[in-house]
């Protein structure tokens, strides 16, 4: 009798357990998606964000809705065959392509009055009604664009791109930023400010760019921000991101070991402070 009422509430705890577990839909760009895809990092990354989140709230089982290369508008303009399904909790983490590609952010009346996939805006509100609509009652965590550096793609260095020491079609990355906090003020949504943490600076996403000297042709490791004035080939220079060079991204853009520690370690508190990890 003794054994069988221990092997019941040993199975009473188990079910109990497992009623807790919260499912988590992230919802991002390529820094989301490489987190199941660490192959594509050349395997300079370990872990991504999402693993080492779940690793610190492991009630927490995370599905990767990550698309790589795109926009919030991507996102909004594909929201219904993206496959999404009803959560505890999704986090959305965009706004670095919307600045690439030269979205403009309009205004936050495109989201109050829901005015379309035209501006970053307007995207967020599709999304975030999305969301909504799977669950009303789901905990929603933003999360800003975080500063960038000159981008060399790992697998073409043909596939670069300037970091967010200057503008892009007139408009600032922080700017993108400030869209993602004004919607989480208006929405009274927690935000992941990753744009302005104080350990992720612009001056640490590198250690150094290696280049040609342009007078000597020989190759040097430029720190920032000296290395935006040096020319880069992709046809003819080395990669330019030596291992060596790893700080807080590994390609100027992607986190690192240490860039995804940063982030996931801002997300998890936020996940516990909205009551989402049993610990």
């Amino acid at each position: 009798m003794k054994k069988h009422l221990l092997i019941l509430l040993a199975i009473i705890l188990l079910c109990s357990f497992r009623e807790k577990e919260l499912t988590w839909v992230a919802i991002g760009d390529s820094i989301t998606y490489l987190n199941d895809h660490l192959d594509e990092t050349g395997h300079r990354v370990s872990k991504g964000y999402l693993t080492r989140v779940n690793e610190m709230l492991p009630n927490l089982k995370y599905i990767n809705q990550g698309h790589n290369g795109w926009t919030s508008g991507g996102i909004a303009g594909n929201i219904d065959g993206l496959g999404l399904i009803k959560a505890d909790v999704y986090s959305v983490f965009l706004g670095t392509n919307d600045w690439w590609q030269g979205r403009p952010t309009g205004k936050i009346d495109d989201y109050q009055h829901d005015n379309g996939n035209t501006t970053v805006y307007g995207s967020f509100r599709i999304i975030i009604s999305k969301i909504r609509q799977l669950n009303p009652d789901a905990k929603i965590v933003l999360i800003t664009p975080m500063q960038r550096n000159d981008f060399v793609y790992i697998a073409d260095a043909k596939n670069n791109a300037f970091g967010s020491y200057q503008q892009k079609n007139g408009q600032t990355l922080e700017e993108f930023a400030n869209v993602v906090l004004a919607i989480g003020r208006y929405e009274q949504i927690p935000v992941v400010d990753l744009y302005h943490h104080p350990l992720l600076k612009l001056e640490n996403m590198v250690k150094f760019k290696r280049l040609k000297n342009p007078k000597t042709g020989k190759y040097v490791n430029y720190t920032y921000p000296a290395f935006i004035r040096i020319p880069f080939n992709p046809e003819n220079d080395e990669y330019p991101y030596p291992p060596e060079a790893v700080k807080l991204t590994y390609d100027g853009l992607h986190p690192s070991d240490k860039g995804n520690s940063i982030i996931a370690s801002a997300l998890a508190d936020v996940f516990r402070r909205l009551g989402l990890s049993l610990q």
